[in-house]
């Protein structure tokens, strides 16, 4: 049977194959937190830990020796010792801070750590100097593990076209690469498959899932002539096509294009850690030369050598230890407490950039609605309503379209009692056929007319998809059915209001008539139904020229382009399709819209957190760079304060994955 409202086919769309954008764009925006230009590491497993392992130990060796004054450990045997223990955890730093000096880039973070370690071991610290390097490395490790389990869900954008098509020639179907493929070759699909080029329909009828390229959850019939796009499921019989667009120009290739096209437009967001320390580097090192030289000017009895270690420890206290330590914590609280709630960040800046999200933009199938045809309305004339549902059910049950086997579904299984005969298709229109010696008619307005039955002209102007049915040629009744409204989708709205969301928008490839009703419903400010993929983007570049900073939730792969464009791009991960999923920014594994507002919420938790570390690392290093200037502060006491903040940090951060979101 064919229903009304079908939706008129998608204008062809034209591609090409591509790497991952998140990958080959951004290979490391998820590593948010630097003071200056990240090392390049290129091993994140289980072995990188054991330097850094064995240098704790050999510091806590050293220490221990110290301590109980073992007699041979001095001279060249107590150097090598902590020697070693220092160059397995500093030997990259010093190594990234040579190269960076070699390019001009002088005051960073790495030529800071070097020349107050260094510093550390000239005046015979060296335990202090390793224990400052070695809270450094923690500190990146800790880096490193919030990236690797943001980054663990996440493989390469998925190009998901049939590998393998049947070309038909001469009565034979032989299996062939679809790039190999001409214009005007025959090919066959057969039902369950996925449409690898795009093709005129040469056989009589058939239903296509068409949700991977216009985000429609009902399923569209084509009729012999009529386009068929790749990235279409052929959901009733073996097919043929002949092809109209190649490999390279075909439907699904074009969505892939304007991902890498929207990816490109993603701004970069520069952290404000990495932005300070291009003051803050070169400050603090201009002020250590002062420190030793000034006094000279000033202090009758300046000895060089006091002043000089002054000014080494204000170094040693004004090293980043804390920062690199505290804040990684912070977003991995924020990122590990997402993962409880079914939410993937895939880097630590989108949780900054959740708490800038001014405007919500969604899709609406999969999105805000189930995806699933049910039922929703039975109006029945002069009949009883379970007989009525179960004469239409009976011969409904011949039918493969799926809004058939909603009406089956609803109906149960009394359905099965009735006697069927005489059941004939009538392409595009329906079915006719005989249930219990009744004739019927079940299908679209253009069946009942076909055979000249009357029926109520306002049914013509009903939203949903509509199944008329008529018995022994008069008019009986119909039934409406469409994608149902997640249990949420309303809950989720006015949880984003809460949140102080201005504006939500609803863009869909469905028809107009439904998505606005949908959108009336969820009481979404501003919705737009028909929409292609290029549409979706056109909309978001639009509110994006007014300055909005716009969250996009999507599932299909018609979103992907959308989602990319997006300042943070949700894919909706359950049901969503392969490149969605790929593309996005944060992935919603359960699907449930009211879990965008609790991003949000843990997007701004998180970044409460990290200002608090911030605030408190910078005040707790104050206080103790004053202490050093004035030669009250060792060096020990600076470690101690960089391991007390980092410690308080560390119980903030857990803080967040306690937190109800």
């Amino acid at each position: 049977m064919t229903p009304t409202n079908d939706k008129t086919p998608s204008a062809p769309l034209q591609p090409m194959e591509i790497t991952s954008p998140r990958t080959a764009e951004q290979p490391g925006p998820t590593k948010a937190i630097s003071l200056s230009p990240e090392p390049e590491h290129e091993d994140h497993g289980s072995s990188s830990y054991i330097p850094t392992i064995i240098s704790l130990v050999l510091l806590l060796t050293g220490i221990g020796l110290d301590y109980f004054k073992v007699d041979w450990f001095t001279g060249y045997i107590r150097i090598a010792v902590f020697g070693v223990a220092y160059l397995l955890v500093g030997g990259k730093v010093l190594l990234h801070a040579v190269k960076n000096i070699a390019k001009g880039e002088i005051f960073n973070e790495f030529f800071l750590m070097g020349l107050a370690t260094i510093g550390a071991f000239y005046i015979g610290e060296y335990a202090e100097g390793v224990a400052v390097m070695l809270f450094y490395v923690i500190g990146e490790h800790f880096q490193e593990a919030a990236v690797a389990r943001s980054r663990k869900s996440i493989k390469a954008l998925i190009d998901n076209r049939p590998e393998i098509v049947g070309l038909v020639q001469g009565g034979q179907v032989t299996p062939v690469n679809p790039k190999e493929v001409k214009l005007d070759d025959i090919i066959e699909i057969k039902p369950g498959e996925k449409v690898a080029l795009d093709g005129e329909l040469l056989t009589e009828q058939s239903s296509f899932n068409t949700a991977a390229l216009t985000g429609e959850s009902k399923p569209d019939t084509k009729s012999k002539g009529e386009k068929v796009l790749a990235g279409m499921i052929n959901l009733d019989q073996v097919i043929q096509l002949k092809v109209t667009s190649t490999y390279e120009n075909s439907a699904l290739s074009k969505i892939l294009e304007l991902v890498e096209k929207a990816s490109s437009q993603k701004a970069k967001t520069q952290q404000f850690i990495t932005r300070f320390a291009k003051v803050y580097t070169p400050v603090v090192v201009f002020l250590a030369i002062g420190l030793t030289i000034i006094p000279y000017f000033f202090v009758s009895d300046y000895v060089f050598n006091d002043w000089l270690y002054r000014a080494l420890i204000f170094l040693v206290i004004s090293c980043p230890c804390a920062l690199v330590i505290s804040i990684p914590l912070g977003y991995f609280g924020g990122i590990g407490a997402a993962s409880k709630n079914g939410i993937l960040f895939k880097g630590s800046n989108y949780l900054d950039l959740m708490t800038k999200i001014d405007t919500v933009v969604m899709d609406k199938t999969g999105t805000l609605t189930e995806g699933v045809f049910q039922v929703q309305e039975v109006q029945v004339n002069g009949l009883d309503k379970t007989e009525f549902l179960n004469l239409t059910a009976a011969l409904e049950s011949k039918s493969t379209h799926p809004i058939a086997l909603a009406v089956v579904a609803h109906a149960g299984n009394s359905y099965q009692k009735k006697n069927i005969s005489e059941v004939e298709e009538i392409s595009g229109h329906g079915l006719k056929g005989k249930v219990d010696d009744k004739m019927l008619l079940v299908g679209n307005g253009k069946l009942l007319k076909k055979f000249n039955v009357a029926y109520p002209a306002e049914i013509d102007a009903i939203v949903e998809s509509i199944v008329l049915v008529a018995i022994n040629n008069q008019y009986t009744g119909y039934i409406t059915i469409a994608d149902k409204i997640k249990e949420d989708a309303k809950a989720s709205i006015e949880q984003l209001r809460s949140l102080g969301i201005k504006t939500i928008v609803m863009l869909s490839g469905d028809k107009d008539s439904i998505v606005q009703k949908v959108a009336q419903s969820l009481n979404i400010d501003q919705a737009f139904g028909g929409l292609l993929p290029e549409d979706k983007v056109s909309k978001v570049e639009a509110l994006k020229k007014v300055g909005k900073n716009i969250a996009f939730v999507g599932d299909g792969i018609n979103d992907a382009p959308v989602i990319a464009l997006a300042d943070v791009g949700i894919a909706m991960g359950g049901l969503g399709s392969d490149a969605a999923i790929e593309t996005a920014d944060v992935v919603i594994q359960n699907d449930q819209p009211s879990k965008i507002a609790t991003a949000i919420n843990i997007g701004k938790s998180t970044n409460r957190v990290v200002w608090q570390n911030i605030g408190l690392a910078f005040g707790v290093k104050a206080l103790v760079l004053a202490f050093g200037a004035f030669g009250v502060a060792s060096m020990w006491e600076a470690v101690f304060a960089d391991v007390g903040v980092a410690f308080l940090a560390i119980l903030n951060a857990v803080r967040i994955q306690r937190m109800k979101f």
